[in-house]
């Protein structure tokens, strides 16, 4: 009996998993990877979430793995890809021996080619990031106004406050000063040399790094994309940003995004889930997943 038991409930369990398949698109010469999950049932106005990592990571960590399942389980498609970070098929965590060659805005091309694909299975596309990533989705949708997106979900976004503290904390951090080393980026940079390269005490999370003046000046000068509440500022569409209350890596969400909700008529939409960290584990995934399916139903 208990085995029959057992065979019915893999049965259940089988009917109602997503199906995972893997995608590849060639942007800018490489082939970036992705990967999409559908939920068990499909129809033609499914909501897809096209998901966008954060700093150095990938499509396949626990953050994004997690959520993507929790979202197929509540009938919402995913996209889930990774940025190429300048690398042909990459995967996993950016190694930090490798050269750097990137910069923030690169993701902008690449979230347009991924929304096309997304497009294949849904007229009804989201945008999600984390950490950083959030603030390159952000980017993409302040440089493409009139892009086919049905809204937005901000995952532990970065700050400016954030970015500025990074800045501030180089010296301590990797011991030398930070204003010397910007500097001479921002002058081969203004010499049409932004891709000579620099060795540097450290580079994002990255010690002794290898990285070209153009990575180094867009990752360490104080630009106003930083600030991912401004950037949404001046987006028309509907928005939800989720902070996580134990965030000890973008601690200052809740507060950055505020005085924004507050003033938006309800078209950006601000929550904190209580138990989650930085990275959204476990039962803070679940939540989250929640808090996303609400607002893709109430967006129409």
């Amino acid at each position: 009996m208990r085995w029959w038991l057992a065979l019915v409930l893999s049965s259940v369990s089988c009917a109602v998993l997503a199906a995972e398949e893997s995608r590849e698109l060639i942007i800018g010469g490489r082939t970036a990877l992705g990967t999409l999950r559908l939920p068990a049932l499909l129809g033609p106005d499914v909501p897809l979430v096209l998901i966008t990592h954060g700093t150095l990571a990938h499509k396949d960590m626990e953050t994004i793995q997690g959520l993507s399942k929790a979202l197929s389980e509540r009938g919402i498609a995913t996209l889930a890809h990774n940025l190429v970070l300048g690398l042909d098929r990459r995967s996993g965590m950016y190694d930090c021996g490798r050269p750097h060659d990137y910069a923030p805005d690169d993701a902008i091309p690449e979230i347009a080619a991924w929304l096309s694909e997304a497009r294949k299975t849904s007229s009804r596309v989201f945008v999600l990031g984390h950490s950083r990533g959030a603030n390159q989705v952000a980017r993409y949708l302040a440089a493409n106004s009139k892009a086919a997106v049905a809204g937005a979900i901000l995952l532990a976004p970065a700050t400016a406050g954030t970015e500025a503290s990074l800045r501030a904390a180089y010296a301590e951090t990797y011991g030398q000063s930070l204003t010397a080393r910007l500097d001479k980026a921002e002058a081969a940079l203004a010499a049409g040399r932004g891709g000579e390269w620099m060795s540097v005490p450290g580079f994002i999370y990255c010690r002794d790094a290898e990285v070209t003046a153009r990575a180094f000046a867009a990752f360490y000068r104080a630009d106003r994309r930083q600030d991912t509440a401004s950037l949404i500022a001046d987006v028309s569409l509907p928005i939800l940003v989720l902070a996580a209350a134990q965030d000890k890596t973008v601690p200052d969400v809740a507060a950055s995004f505020a005085p924004l909700a507050s003033s938006a008529g309800g078209r950006v939409r601000l929550e904190t889930i209580d138990d989650a960290d930085h990275f959204f584990r476990d039962l803070a995934a679940e939540d989250a997943a929640d808090r996303i399916a609400a607002f893709i139903a109430a967006v129409r």
